[in-house]
């Protein structure tokens, strides 16, 4: 499989975790020592990512301080918002870095996709088997998925026998254990210039149900562990979560 670069959603506001983590972005809420963000870099680092674009906002210059121009073996950008865009409007901002205009210089020759990350969440998904997945289905995106015990935090998503997504349940309408989002996405390049600019747009309310009726989107099940970092409580588990992993 050829090269791919990673995207990290890392310009959310933290509303909800402001009481726990006022003085910085939650992508650098401390978990074990380090921050939130250097979980997912390792993630795709494992996955043989070797470069990543940060999607920042909210006191990204406090992300670019923290990590500079690489991680390890990976290699970091940096596309800012100067207002926030939705996570669908941070990735069509980001297309000319996803995306460079010379990819043999950045070594993307071949690669249709991006791999994208919500800075939030982490799943304890096989990275490189879902990429697999991904490219042998020839799906336009892929989605992984995550089983959960109460999907009304987070909404429902239904797959046909065939792993093809066929609807998103919201939470009001969602309940019990099943599928959610995972907030691990495979998205072709087709997908992304879709995207409208200049307006904030949300990749889960607008461009997921969209994509549903025009392109092939596939759900990717994972049996790894999930966790959102959303919310004090969650926030307050993290630590818990990745030792476990650790272990």
């Amino acid at each position: 499989m050829p090269e791919i670069t990673g995207a990290i959603l890392a310009g959310g506001l933290g509303t909800r975790l402001r009481s726990v983590v006022s003085d910085r972005p939650k992508v650098l809420a401390t978990v074990l020592g380090k921050p939130f963000l250097a979980y997912l870099l390792d993630q795709l680092a494992d996955a043989g990512v070797e470069r990543v674009v940060l999607l920042t906002g909210y006191r990204g210059e406090q992300i670019r301080q923290e990590f500079g121009d690489r991680y390890g073996h990976v290699s970091l950008d940096y596309s800012m918002e100067t207002a926030p865009l939705g996570t669908a409007g941070a990735l069509r901002l980001a297309l000319p870095k996803l995306f460079p205009a010379n990819p043999s210089a950045a070594g993307r020759a071949g690669a249709r996709g991006v791999i994208v990350l919500n800075g939030d969440s982490y799943c304890d998904a096989d990275l490189r088997l879902f990429r697999a997945f991904h490219e042998h289905a020839r799906a336009d995106a892929s989605l992984v998925l995550a089983q959960v015990a109460d999907t009304s935090r987070f909404g429902k998503v239904e797959t046909t026998p065939q792993n093809r997504l066929e609807r998103f349940l919201e939470k009001q309408d969602a309940g019990g254990a099943g599928a959610i989002n995972a907030g691990i996405y495979l998205i072709d390049r087709e997908l992304i210039e879709e995207i409208p600019e200049g307006r904030p747009v949300s990749i889960e309310r607008e461009m997921f149900p969209q994509w549903l009726r025009t392109h092939t989107l596939l759900g990717f099940g994972s049996i790894g562990s999930f966790l959102d970092i959303g919310t004090p409580e969650s926030y307050q588990a993290a630590e818990e979560f990745f030792g476990h992993i650790a272990a």
